[in-house]
């Protein structure tokens, strides 16, 4: 095995933001995140930006992803102002995972309306891991990681709380989340309550145009985007110098209706005087997700041996409801004998089984790493309508990773990992009769039995060194992604997308070759850090649009089918803070993205939901603490987002725009207790523009408009 290991440069000490565009340099030792030893030597060879649990909240919007959206390289494709999923460099779905509390987590990350189901509250700190990351954590991560962590756990005994409302103005928001930890010896429990209720949003515009038909809006409002969202955590577990063990139970659960007039097959047809009737119930379409999760870390410390157990279970079940509406052969009229509601136009039953053991020891000037994690689906299907098969699908990975301190400034690193991962995916027959030719009927069969295995080794290495106030890093790898139930085995209409999308089940795994640098730079006063990359796929797997139409199951609508290209890809990040004088601050914040097929259908365009051009500034004062008064900031910045005239059909040029936002708070002390207080004005002028990687993007829906934000913090214990 030694001679498969490479090396490559990591920094003994490498970038950590506490806060967006704050940087210092920390030493690369273990830190105990939750009562839970972990290393970051592995990780330091990659950029990363860590965000804290006040940042988090300083600048929280509708859900995590939207928050995190501030970083450059990092962006979210919305789903309406409180729902969203992750996407770093460009690349989201299934090539970007999100790891919380040491287990990936997984829903039905492949669908375009499907947000993530993560509670930001519960959130102590998040850590962006850009680029490649197959060699950590396997096929989902070939585009980065979001890592989440717990808060840490008290030092002693003790006992301690927060509670936290807020409101927002544009969907009249109002919600709150409840949290408090205790310690007594080496016992340590917690938990928390989080529930969020809101209306329709409001845009600012009166009307919007859904291919070519005008729909106008009441009062401004999206109607029938109203949703409810609540959850519970709870942990448990032992905590001592050589063992640890901390067990955490947590429940997601979501309500949530999607815009009447942009889902299904006629957007003409929808009652707005029924949906105008309130601002806050939930029609058709809606769906409501419940995602558990049941988690157990474990740390041993077994002399020059460290340890460390994850085991996980999930089970996302995901129910979307609709109006019945026939389309091709369907019944006109839905037929009494059928088991499945007739609201229930599509369910999924996901269960999932994690683990991953990992041992870390050193040798000589070697710190190496050794471990494996697989994990089991069970994916089952149910409703009226078709459009992915149930499959089973296991996966593992064996891997290694070595940091060589070559001298005081100087640091080597190399990994190396083996995955296989098999998926089977079951048959499907329409629950109804279609007109054959010769006047025979049948009921087709809309998806075969499929069974495929895959395996790959990935690599990666590099170099880094320390030159005085500049740090620098290089590293090169080759990653993978396995082809998921939806590219191999899809056969039915998007509803949210108006499409009818066809899988390819001969697809090959998706083969990506990265290089990644990094330089930064620090003084007291200023520092700069710029982070260029260039990716390149030989087999990229992406949802082709044809000039064909399905007349008779997709009701007319454009055949969508995946297929394979070659794909390059390159861009850069920059951050810049400058602190002219004790009490202001400004900070620039930019990225760059460019990518191109080189083969296939679409040579020479770009790829689905390409994030434009940004740069962001922001001017910050804080003033002195006082008896009374602490950490009292006012902040005002401005994104400037380029026009993205790089796009592929079906997508549309989306014009340039610059929004506003404006912060303030503080830190009230009050009879020995410490209130906070933040307010944000977000679109503080109301700016009407179309962030091209949202999810009604395709039908020009603009974002939501001016929005305030008020939230008040009440720690206890």
């Amino acid at each position: 095995m030694n001679r498969y290991i490479m090396f490559s440069l990591i920094a003994a000490q490498y970038m950590f933001f506490p806060c967006f565009g704050q940087e210092k340099s920390i030493q690369l030792k273990e830190v105990k995140v939750g009562g839970r030893r972990y290393q970051r030597a592995a990780e330091g060879i990659l950029s990363i930006d860590i965000l804290n649990a006040d940042s988090i909240q300083k600048y929280q919007a509708g859900s995590l992803m939207q928050t995190l959206s501030r970083l450059p390289g990092v962006n979210a494709i919305g789903i309406g102002p409180n729902q969203s999923k992750p996407q770093i460099r460009g690349l989201g779905f299934n090539r970007v995972a999100t790891v919380e509390n040491g287990i990936k987590h997984e829903g039905q990350q492949w669908g375009l309306d499907h947000g993530l189901e993560i509670d930001q509250f519960s959130v102590s700190s998040a850590e962006v891991l850009k680029g490649s990351s197959s060699f950590l954590y396997g096929s989902d991560a070939i585009g980065g990681v979001i890592r989440l962590l717990p808060p840490t756990e008290l030092p002693g005994d003790g006992f301690k709380g927060n509670l936290y409302v807020l409101t927002k103005s544009n969907n009249a928001t109002y919600g709150g989340s409840f949290h408090a930890q205790g310690r007594k010896g080496h016992w340590v429990f917690g938990g928390g309550f989080t529930h969020l209720d809101y209306a329709d949003y409001k845009v600012p515009t009166d009307t919007v145009y859904v291919y070519n038909y005008a729909v106008r809006l009441k009062d401004r409002h999206v109607r029938n985007t109203a949703g409810r969202e609540t959850h519970f955590q709870l942990r448990s577990g032992y905590i001592s110098d050589r063992f640890s063990s901390i067990l955490y139970l947590s429940n997601y659960h979501t309500k949530l209706g999607f815009f009447a007039n942009a889902h299904g097959l006629e957007p003409r047809g929808v009652d707005t005087a029924l949906y105008d009737k309130s601002s806050r119930d939930i029609g058709f379409p809606s769906q409501t997700v419940n995602h558990l999760k049941l988690i157990n870390r474990s740390f041993i410390d077994w002399d020059k041996h460290k340890l460390w157990i994850d085991l996980g279970y999930q089970k996302n079940y995901r129910q979307e409801y609709n109006n019945y509406t026939a389309h091709g052969y369907m019944p006109p009229v839905y037929p009494q004998d059928m088991t499945v509601p007739i609201y229930l136009e599509r369910l999924y039953n996901k269960q999932i089984y994690s683990m991953t053991l990992k041992d870390q020891f050193s040798l000589a000037k070697h710190r190496l790493t050794i471990g494996a994690n697989g994990d089991y689906q069970d994916n089952r299907i149910d409703g009226w309508s078709f459009l992915i098969p149930s499959y089973r699908q296991k996966a593992m990975g064996l891997f290694a990773y070595d940091q060589y301190l070559l001298d005081d400034r100087t640091t080597l690193y190399g990994a190396l990992r083996y995955d296989y991962s098999h998926i089977h995916t079951s048959s499907y027959q329409d629950w109804f009769d279609s007109q054959l030719e010769g006047n025979q009927t049948a009921r087709i069969v809309r998806a075969s039995e499929l069974s495929r295995s895959f395996n790959s080794l990935v690599w990666s290495i590099g170099a880094g060194r320390q030159f005085g106030s500049v740090e620098t890093k290089i590293n090169l790898g080759k990653s993978f992604r396995a082809p998921i139930a939806q590219e191999l085995g899809a056969n039915g209409v998007n509803y949210h997308y108006f499409s009818y999308e066809k899988g390819n089940g001969s697809l090959s795994p998706e083969q990506s070759y990265q290089l990644d640098l990094s330089l930064t730079w620090s003084a007291k006063k200023a520092s700069a850090a710029l982070t260029p990359f260039f990716n390149y796929f030989s087999n990229y797997i992406y949802l082709n649009p044809t000039s064909r139409y399905d007349q008779y199951y997709g009701a007319g609508n454009q055949i969508f089918e995946y297929t394979e290209s070659r794909v390059r890809r390159y861009g850069a990040e920059l951050k810049v803070s400058y602190q002219p004088l004790k009490q202001w601050k400004v900070e620039l914040l930019g990225e760059y993205l460019r990518s191109e097929q080189l083969s296939g259908a679409k040579k020479g365009y770009t790829l689905p939901f390409s994030p434009a051009p940004s740069i962001l500034m922001d001017l910050s004062w804080a003033a002195k603490n006082s008896k009374h008064f602490k950490d009292t900031y006012l902040s005002i910045d401005c994104k400037w987002t380029a026009a993205q005239y790089h796009v592929v059909p079906p997508e549309e040029f989306t014009p340039a725009y610059q929004v506003f936002n404006f912060r303030t708070g503080t830190q009230v002390n009050f009879a020995k207790s410490a209130i906070q207080l933040r307010l944000q004005i977000q679109n503080l002028f109301d700016k009407k523009y179309m962030d091209h990687t949202s999810f009604y993007r395709l039908i020009a829906l603009p974002e939501q408009g001016r929005n305030f934000i008020l939230s008040i913090g009440v720690p206890f214990g």
